[in-house]
């Protein structure tokens, strides 16, 4: 029934939401943030000070892995000021967008050239279509390689299975490493973009072995490593919940194949609201300080189209329901067979 409801619908492009909501939207809306910048020096100080602290052993050792949780917050949130500061939304110069999202992609050591033409330029105009990077496999592509198979049985968040938190601890270091592997193959970078990301990708590496060497082995675990694991799953329970519990579609309806999460207000603060990812898809230049100006507007003009839940709420679903796509709005797990239907609007808009 949901199969023949989205063939039977029709689907808006991104544009005419666009072209809609736009006037409605204040002047500000449309400058960059750029007291956002304010957020790198501070979380820098956080991971450098929290460093110190346990390089140096002056807390408790029982203590140490509560650091790890303030670094790894940090790090999460360095990412979220490098995601919005390349879209433009927080600086606007070319270099000056470089620099912010090297900085705040440090922790997992991601190209900003790279996560620009994986993340905004094909992401960006692909959500959710076949051509999307990001995208599950159809029940197909899973039969049809060993490699899929064995990365969502494996790894996957769902069908109940615990071990798919590997997917939350890992699974931004994993897939920004894999797309940086594959970014000539997909063509995704020119020749030169590429071997300038694969230099800002090591220029990275050598930093933190920088760290490693100053502080030593054992407390690096507490400086990097379980920080990094932390990082991993606030930013994944983000990135698995905005597209992948929508359907397959065939043109960029960001209503249908996105879906908002709220979190709490420190969480929120956190990660630049990023949660606010339909709002976000529509205006990908614009500071998510006002997503909540356009969440309104969409709750008015489409109350029924446009789709939001708590983080929780998602988390849980993703957590029940299969990975796989059977069809453009069932979701499968090959395992079992048990297949579950995709968020979808309400027909009647």
């Amino acid at each position: 029934m949901q199969l023949d409801w989205l063939k039977q619908t029709t689907l808006v492009r991104r544009s005419t939401y666009v072209r809609e909501l736009r006037p409605e939207l204040a002047p500000e809306t449309a400058e960059p943030a750029r007291s956002r910048l304010a957020f790198v020096p501070g979380h820098l100080a956080v991971i450098a000070i929290a460093a110190c602290v346990i390089a140096g052993g002056w807390i408790p050792y029982p203590l140490v892995p509560l650091l790890s949780l303030v670094i790894g917050t940090s790090f999460a949130g360095l990412t979220f000021v490098a995601h919005e500061a390349i879209h433009g939304a927080i600086v606007r110069g070319r270099t000056a967008r470089w620099i912010v999202g090297w900085l705040g992609f440090l922790p997992f050591t991601l190209s900003p050239r790279l996560w620009a033409a994986w993340h905004d330029r094909v992401h960006h105009a692909n959500a959710n279509l076949p051509e999307d990077p990001d995208m599950y496999p159809t029940l197909a592509e899973y039969r049809a390689s060993s490699r899929i198979r064995f990365l969502i049985d494996a790894f996957s968040l769902g069908g109940r299975r615990w071990r798919g938190a590997l997917s939350l601890v890992l699974g931004f270091t994993v897939q920004s490493a894999h797309q940086l592997c594959v970014a000539r193959q997909r063509g995704f970078l020119a020749p030169r973009a590429f071997w300038i990301a694969i230099a800002e990708t090591m220029a990275g590496v050598a930093t933190w072995a920088v760290v490693a060497a100053l502080v030593g082995f054992v407390p690096f675990l507490f400086v990097f490593v379980l920080p990094l694991l932390v990082a991993n799953a606030i930013v994944m329970a983000f990135v698995l919940t905005n597209h992948n519990l929508s359907p397959r579609v065939e043109i960029d309806d960001p209503l249908v194949s996105g879906l908002s999460v709220t979190a709490p207000r420190w969480l929120e603060w956190i990660t630049l609201r990023f949660g606010y990812h339909v709002e976000h898809h529509l205006f990908p230049a614009m500071s998510s300080r006002h997503a909540g100006a356009v969440r309104d507007l969409l709750r008015a003009r489409w109350p029924t189209r446009y789709q939001s839940m708590p983080l929780r709420t998602a988390m849980r679903e993703l957590h029940r329901t299969g990975r796989v796509y059977k069809d453009a709005t069932t979701l499968v797990d090959p395992r079992t067979g048990r297949e579950y239907p995709t968020l979808m609007p309400s027909p009647s808009n």
